[in-house]
This record gives C-alpha cells, sequence and structure tokens, in this order.
C-alpha cells in the first residue's frame, strides 16, 4: 500500500507539496506589511544600540559634553565674527574694505566646514533617537560631499 501512496500520493503528501509551494511564493514577495514590519524592528534595534552605547560610555560624559562645547564655541565665534566683519566692511576705507570682506568669507567658510561636526553634536545631545537620519547628511557635509552632489 505504500508504494501506492507514493505514486498517487496521500492526502498528507499533497499537503505537504501545497504547504511548500506556500512557503515559496511567501519567501519570493516582499510585502509592504513586512517592509514595515523591518523598519520597526530596525528602529528599535538602533535607539536599543544607542541606549546601551550611553550606559556603557557613562564615564566618558564630561569629556564628551567638554569637546561638544569647545567645537561648538568654536564654530559659533567663526560664524559671529564672519558677520560682524561683513557688517562693518562697508564702513571702512576703500583700502581696507577688500581685506575685511576677505577675513569674512574665509571665517564663513570655516563654519561651513564645521557644520556636519555641529550637526552631529547638536542632533546627539538634543535628538539622539533620530541621530540615525543625521549622521549621513552631517558627515556629507563635514566632509565636503555634498557640494560635489550639487
Amino acid at each position: 500500500m505504500s508504494v501506492w501512496s507514493k505514486i498517487f500520493g496521500t492526502e498528507n503528501h499533497v499537503t505537504q507539496g501545497l504547504n511548500i509551494i506556500e512557503r515559496a511564493g511567501d519567501a519570493l514577495f516582499y510585502t509592504d506589511e513586512e517592509k514595515a514590519a523591518d523598519r520597526a524592528n530596525k528602529a528599535v534595534r538602533v535607539n536599543q544600540f544607542l541606549i546601551d552605547w550611553m550606559e556603557t560610555t557613562k564615564g566618558q560624559n564630561i569629556a564628551r559634553r567638554l569637546l561638544a562645547v569647545i567645537i561648538t564655541v568654536v564654530w559659533l565665534t567663526l560664524y559671529l565674527f564672519s558677520i560682524i566683519l561683513a557688517t562693518i566692511a562697508p564702513w571702512v576705507s576703500q583700502e581696507v574694505y577688500p581685506k575685511i570682506i576677505a577675513s569674512s568669507i574665509t571665517l564663513a567658510k570655516n563654519a561651513d566646514q564645521m557644520s556636519g561636526a555641529v550637526m552631529l553634536i547638536l542632533a546627539f545631545y538634543f535628538a539622539a533617537h533620530h541621530i540615525d537620519k543625521v549622521i549621513g547628511p552631517a558627515i556629507a557635509i563635514f566632509t565636503g560631499k555634498d557640494k560635489a552632489i550639487k
């Protein structure tokens, strides 16, 4: 009897065959529901990684904050002095004007180069749960690759 059931198939064999076909069909298609579940799972893992990382590096908080303050103060100083020089330039003599404008432009360019680092610092301290969205653009700005794209 088992030979006949193997040749013609039994209900059990038919069910197993249909299950194999169903699993193969599921594997072929990546549905929107599966994509959404994967995105949610990824977000949870990224947030958990960030929380774990912050927990394990608690001892470095003072150094991290000091570096953040120093970098932000340097960036803000460059930016403010650039604005101040550009503002006073029209009020100086014609001989000094080009030098002041050149200085203002140089300071502004240096501040722009630091903008990516400042973005990362601000995102880390004020929007840590969204840092995965900030890292790519900030690194592009910091490395100057955003200008190559434009």
